[in-house]
């Protein structure tokens, strides 16, 4: 099926995202193909435009394509990532790559990469719930002050030992190349349908990771007096006071990425990734 409109998203504080957004915009509409350009910060823009739009490319690095994620909802648009940062676990095409293969994407050719999401349901007192969605993780952290946080954690109402730690992380397979990995926590196949949750930094108490059903609900209670931070993706961070709750399951929506790169290459990939061959960055760092 070719694609008729594709929307661009860039990163607003990083100069050469933009120039390339409108360098692959001319492109697409030079191949008759309608193009929009957005930055990636402005969701409330970007999700007025998101109408009849059939691909949504990023251009920046893995924060981006968060954001881009979070425009989508709850739409299934699928989005192709073009590296600008430095490692880009889910970017697809290279800074160099991207006009060359604008019209394999045109046409559709490629494949759907589907991922699981979390959702977490916000209760702080005095305030309505809010209810978010994460394709990477959901943190409950310490505040300003380097202190221990208490998070009384339970599954499908199943206490646990409370955390005494900086954090608590509850990420999808995508975000266990992130920060639940940097934590201690394992690697998992992008299609893992499984939650993982990693303490970080823990002091006598549990500090093993653990990998939870995809039907299973996990309650976080904060239990201390020192205000604490909820941050979901990275970029959206919500302040919490003692008592203050967040129920976390799989979200209903899942996050669509339209891949060239051959189906199975992800732990080669990862490799690289890993091992610093991550290619030159748009950024001047």
């Amino acid at each position: 099926m070719v694609i008729k409109t594709i929307g661009i998203l860039y990163h607003p504080r990083v100069a050469t995202t933009r120039l390339k957004a409108e360098e692959i915009a001319g492109f697409l509409k030079a191949q008759g193909v309608a193009a929009w350009i957005c930055s990636a910060w402005d969701k409330e823009e970007a999700c007025k435009k998101m109408k009849n739009t059939g691909l949504l490319l990023t251009v920046g690095g893995d924060g981006t394509i968060l954001r881009a994620v979070q425009a989508v909802i709850p739409q299934m648009t699928p989005v192709t990532g073009i590296n600008q940062g430095k490692l880009g676990f889910m970017t697809e095409l290279g800074n160099d790559e991207a006009v060359n293969n604008l019209p394999l994407l045109i046409s559709g050719e490629g494949w759907t990469d589907e991922r699981a999401m979390l959702q977490a349901e916000v209760n702080c007192k005095g305030k309505p719930p809010q209810v978010f969605h994460a394709l990477n993780d959901i943190v409950m952290a310490r505040g300003g002050i380097a202190r221990l946080i208490r998070i009384e954690a339970s599954i499908d109402g199943q206490p646990l030992p409370t955390y005494k730690a900086d954090a608590v992380i509850v990420a999808t397979a995508t975000g266990s190349t992130g920060y639940a990995l940097a934590a201690g926590g394992p690697v998992l196949y992008p299609h893992a349908p499984e939650m993982l949750m990693v303490p970080v930094a823990p002091h006598l108490c549990p500090g093993y990771p653990l990998l939870i059903p995809e039907k299973s609900a996990i309650m976080l209670r904060l239990s201390t007096y020192l205000d604490a931070t909820l941050s979901i993706d990275g970029h959206i961070n919500i302040v919490l006071t003692d008592g203050d709750t967040v129920a976390i399951r799989r979200s209903p929506y899942i996050a669509r990425f339209r891949r060239l790169r051959p189906e199975g290459s992800f732990f080669s990939t990862l490799e690289e990734k890993l091992k610093g061959k991550q290619g030159v960055s748009g950024r001047k760092s």
